[in-house]
């Protein structure tokens, strides 16, 4: 069995986020169970050299390996491509990404024809590859090689849908007639994952409770009604963790290095030198929230900024990490600027700061309103630091709320998103902080978490055999 995987962003070529994380992670994990894949993404001119030997296959297409024998394609093109930023620039989106994501698509069905890329499935991410079903059915369906193939679309954040102006829709190359109410249209413009969503022979996303949620309105996004009409056809499959690079035994990029048996000392000086670094007061018996994320309204900013006066008045340090909509940096920096000896923002992403926040927080700061799957609890965890989150999609799927009466649990979640709740949730962590025994029996806990890639694996390759055979 051999799957096309198909991503605008694979790691370590290219990367804005999970995607490419988990578009770089799968098929190194499938390769170990004996799943077969062949990966086609974008060659971008920001594409970082990891020394791979590329070779060039025609004008348009070059490849390389990675694993053991995994080939990458990757489809060139000066005039999509060849550019700065990889869905776009400071002034924004680029203007031509439906042609330059339509190429893509069309491109990489001509390559495995071509080619002659004997694959059952192709697996296909969000909506730059939207298009895929579509050209294999309109343009492709008349070539053997494509007979028998089926088609699996993963939604990783269903906020972000592809939506162009319905005057666009000529240049796509497909028949005018798929532009109508239950295709591509949505509200009088093109929405291209609403018709990879229909036309896909299977839709997944990256958690089970998102699978669900994206069926409600609340979290639907306007396709609720699409995905419930795919019934069955809609499943949740959580996203792993990459523990060869997330893993505190093994991290160069920490102050000091630790595992479950040394982890009081060393985590202690993890966490002294974060308060130094950042210039707060080096005490064990302040509890230290560390946040390295998106700034957006999706990952609880606004939640975190209406809290904070209230926050600061207990005894607890605050380190920020990360970057996004302008508006938050002026709230945040004023913060900063107010409790100088409680809070520390910095606004750009240092991957050395990063790591030594998982590393030397006590408390992991998640309040999203919505998180598909999350990665950054995941990390948490496997650096012992207990995750506060709000009770929604791959959150609920893996933190368990912590039971005073029965010691049970790996973090804390609230269960009502306003300000009230949130300090409530993080008042309570201080009150188990200040209980050593209960603390470190809390953190043992959330050590014990394990969500490789080799689980996620086995259910994309039993999902995938189902397919093949239906």
């Amino acid at each position: 069995m051999k799957i096309a995987l198909c991503c605008s962003e694979i790691f370590p070529f290219a990367k804005t986020g999970g995607l490419g994380d988990v578009c770089g992670a799968l098929p190194l994990e499938l390769e170990t169970i004996g799943v077969e894949t062949v990966l086609f993404m974008p060659k971008y001119r920001s594409m970082k050299d990891q020394g791979n030997l590329i070779e060039k296959i025609s004008n348009d297409v070059s490849k390389t390996t990675i694993g053991k024998n995994i080939d990458v394609y990757f489809i060139e093109s000066d005039k999509f491509f060849d550019r700065d930023g990889l869905y776009g620039d400071s002034n924004g989106d680029f203007k031509d990404n439906l042609e330059r994501y339509s190429f893509f698509c069309l491109k990489i069905l001509e390559t495995i024809k071509n080619l002659n890329i004997n694959v059952d499935i192709i697996h296909f991410h969000d909506w730059q590859t939207a298009l895929i079903p579509f050209y294999l059915k309109e343009k492709f369906a008349q070539d053997e090689i494509f007979k028998d193939i089926k088609t699996i679309l993963t939604i990783h954040n269903l906020a972000f849908q592809g939506i162009f102006d319905k005057k666009e829709f000529p240049k796509l190359g497909l028949r005018d007639e798929l532009f109508n109410h239950d295709i591509f249209e949505f509200y009088g413009s093109i929405n291209l994952l609403k018709g990879a969503i229909i036309y896909a022979d299977e839709v997944t996303t990256v958690s089970k409770q998102y699978a669900k949620e994206i069926k409600t309105r609340e979290f639907g996004w306007g396709l609720e009604q699409v995905l419930i009409s795919k019934k069955e056809k809609v499943v949740g499959i959580l996203n792993g963790l990459d523990y060869k690079i997330w893993d505190p035994q093994k991290d160069d990029l920490i102050h000091v290095k630790y595992s479950n048996e040394n982890l009081d000392s060393d985590k202690m000086n993890n966490k002294e030198w974060l308060q130094e670094e950042v210039g707060f007061k080096c005490c064990n018996d302040i509890p230290v929230y560390g946040l390295v994320g998106r700034l957006s309204h999706q990952k609880g900013i606004d939640l975190i900024i209406q809290g904070l006066d209230e926050l600061m008045m207990l005894d607890i340090q605050v380190v920020i990490q990360g970057v996004g909509e302008d508006r938050y940096y002026e709230k945040l920096l004023k913060f900063a600027e107010r409790y100088p000896k409680k809070i520390a923002v910095c606004f750009e992403f240092n991957e050395h700061l990063a790591h030594q926040i998982y590393a030397g927080s006590d408390m992991f700061l998640m309040p999203s309103i919505y998180e598909p799957c999350g990665l950054s609890q995941l990390i948490a965890f496997r650096y012992g630091t207990v995750p506060i989150v709000y009770r929604t999609g791959g959150l609920i799927d893996t933190v368990i709320p912590h039971d005073n009466k029965e010691g049970k649990g790996n973090g804390f979640v609230f269960d009502k998103y306003d300000k009230d709740s949130f300090v409530n949730a993080v008042k309570t962590s201080i009150e188990i902080y200040k209980d050593k025994q209960r603390f470190h029996k809390l953190v043992g806990q959330a050590l014990s978490v394990c969500y490789s890639w080799k689980k996620s694996a086995e259910e994309y390759k039993t999902l995938y055999e189902e397919l093949k055979v239906n």
